[in-house]
């Protein structure tokens, strides 16, 4: 009689307990790959969350700042506005003073005899036609404008003959002096 020793089975079982021992090993290879999978995951989640807080934050401090940037913007505007209208105002406040100077002024110069038909002002130059009965008086009149101090030496630009023979039509023209040359500080707008 012979004896059999049948070594399959042992190696057949240890095959197996390697196998199962394989894929225990593989089972939690893939757990623990899922598990740092998760974790890494959940770690971005965790940045990308702050980084949109903060993101957000800026975007509102840069809103505020927008609106706060709107509102300068819209007082700078406003300034320069109010700064032409007060220049405006300014402007018209010297130019009815200078024409009540200049109405001062012609009708302090008037010599006897002289009479103004036509008085024309652009800027500070003043065209006027008037009427004398002789040539002394338009010289007279000439003289005594050229010697008020808002006005400066007229330009005697014309002198015809009037229609009765007698008078004489002269024309000239005369540059207003600004009050500011005229007054030196005497008034202050």
């Amino acid at each position: 009689m012979s004896i059999n020793i049948n070594l399959l089975p042992w190696r057949e079982a240890r095959r197996e307990k390697r196998t199962r021992r394989f894929y225990g090993v593989v089972v939690l290879m893939l757990i623990a790959g899922v598990a740092l999978g998760l974790g890494v995951a959940q770690l971005y989640q965790q940045k990308l969350a702050a980084q949109q807080q903060r993101n957000a934050y800026i975007t509102q401090h840069i809103e505020r700042l927008n609106n706060e940037i709107a509102d300068v913007q819209r007082y700078q505007q406003t300034a320069e506005r109010l700064g032409e209208q007060l220049a405006l105002f300014n402007t018209l406040q010297a130019e009815r003073v200078s024409t009540v100077q200049l109405f001062n002024d012609i009708a302090a110069s008037a010599v006897d005899g002289v009479v103004y038909q036509r008085l024309t002002r652009n800027g500070e130059q003043v065209s006027v036609s008037a009427m004398a009965g002789s040539e002394r008086q338009v010289s007279d009149q000439l003289r005594q404008i050229a010697s008020m101090p808002g006005l400066g030496v007229p330009l005697l630009s014309e002198v015809t003959s009037g229609q009765d023979g007698n008078s004489r039509l002269f024309q000239f023209e005369v540059v207003q002096s600004s009050l500011r040359e005229s007054g030196d500080g005497e008034e202050s707008p």
